[in-house]
């Protein structure tokens, strides 16, 4: 008989809509209050099976802190006995012909989709959806098995390209944790060792972008962090160079923000691809543009556009920087010099740019424009900031990203200064409803 441990929640508990959410959320100080009302489990007794602090499960119920290492996450699903699916993970060892299991299959049609449909709504679309099939990890692991994965993690990767980042973290971070939990159980040579730990620390960085996307600063933090690590174990410098840059673009610290940048360009080495070159060169342009250094912002600009200059035919990209191109170099060109405050500069290269610019990508147009429309109010050209305000905000609707939001909220108030003007009026109107 399976061991079923004191804290494993009931069927009608994991049937319930809103524990549902709050597992798909990892708000686990929300799981914590409905195992204690709804199950009469203890906090001590979650405290002990889950290796929490007992103070630190109170303060989690209270509504303080989140679980942030993904160890933990999955140390409370095995304590709590909640299937894998449901918190992003890939199945767990003892779902298999277990009452969990087999109460996950049976979760049947009309609550399951009810469910589904109102998690969607309330969380993004892929954290209501089971986690992606893993195929069954082999014992031992090859060249060619870390192909595969590396093959699979680059089609994944275009979901971003369409989803933000709250339908998309979930499906990354059980990638990562199935190639953490690869790397710890399957035996491999050293070299496919490193190549593995550094497939893990691409893994972990697409997941840190999804969690930084959906408005997970903390998670995205540790994640960086952990694919910085195992960067390093790899020997892998351009993916160390890519969690610097990373970690840069999201400190709110504007100086600090530029000594992570220069970090991320001293990686480069003489071997690195051209995307690789020029996308950290780019960062550390904006990282510089955002401190106020335009004369830095200047020469990363110019290190960027020779990275691509230099780009010899055929040469291999990896997929993680293959998306950088001159349409996107030159967007990153118009951003700094909106940050600077040099609308003469940004705005023609702006326009230009995103004219190339495919609306099927909606996040990052919308973001894209909010820059625009930003270098128009530098200008006082209201009436064309307003207009590309509306579109950025029609592009933005239902993506699951805070982002686009976050930079069009404060734009939309700088133009509320402006609500004499008609075009300036309507769009208030619209954004209000």
């Amino acid at each position: 008989m399976n061991y079923q441990p004191p804290t494993a929640l009931p069927p009608e508990l994991l049937d319930d809509a809103e524990m549902q959410r709050a597992l798909a959320a990892h708000d686990f100080g929300a799981v914590f209050r409905l195992a204690r009302s709804r199950a009469g489990i203890s906090y001590s007794r979650i405290a002990a099976e889950c290796d929490i602090k007992p103070e630190r499960v109170g303060t989690l119920a209270r509504g303080t802190g989140r679980i942030t290492t993904f160890d933990k996450v999955t140390q409370i699903a095995d304590a709590l006995r909640v299937p894998g699916h449901m918190v992003g993970l890939a199945p767990r060892p003892w779902e298999n012909g277990s009452p969990a299991d087999t109460h996950s299959r049976k979760i049947g049609t009309t609550v399951r989709r009810r469910t589904v449909l109102q998690a969607a709504a309330s969380t993004g679309l892929a954290a209501a959806l089971p986690a992606l099939h893993q195929p069954p990890a082999p014992n031992r692991l090859g060249p060619g098995d870390v192909a595969q994965l590396r093959a699979r993690t680059a089609r994944l990767r275009r979901l971003d390209d369409i989803l933000g980042g709250g339908d998309t973290y979930r499906v990354y971070l059980s990638e990562y944790q199935s190639t953490k939990g690869q790397l710890r159980t399957a035996s491999t040579t050293p070299g496919t060792r490193r190549s593995l730990l550094s497939l893990l620390a691409e893994q972990a960085q697409q997941a840190g972008w999804a969690a930084f996307d959906g408005g997970r600063p903390a998670e995205a933090g540790s994640l960086y962090k952990e694919s910085m690590a195992a960067a390093r174990e790899a020997d892998d410098n351009d993916l160390l160079g890519n969690g610097f840059a990373f970690l840069a673009y999201q400190t709110t610290d504007r100086d600090e923000a530029a000594v992570m940048a220069a970090h991320s360009c001293a990686a480069i080495t003489d071997s690195a691809p051209a995307t690789v070159r020029a996308l950290l060169y780019e960062r550390m342009a904006w990282a510089c543009a955002v401190a106020n250094r335009p004369a830095d912002t200047e020469r990363a600009l110019a290190a960027a556009h020779i990275a691509l200059d230099e780009q010899q035919h055929g040469e291999q990209q990896p997929d993680w920087a293959a998306w950088v191109d001159r349409t996107e170099l030159d967007i990153m060109t118009g951003r700094c010099w909106t940050e600077l405050r040099r609308p003469l500069r940004a705005v023609p290269v702006l326009t230009k740019a995103l004219v190339r610019y495919d609306d099927a990508h909606a996040r990052d147009k919308a973001l894209y424009l909010s820059w625009l429309a930003d270098a128009y109010l530098t200008a006082r050209e209201i009436e064309e900031a307003a207009a590309v305000t509306g579109r950025a905000l029609e592009l933005s609707s239902g993506v699951a990203s805070v982002r686009p939001r976050q930079r069009l909220t404060p734009v939309l108030a700088q133009l509320g200064r402006h609500r004499d003007v008609p075009a300036v009026r309507h769009l208030l109107e619209s954004a209000a409803t």
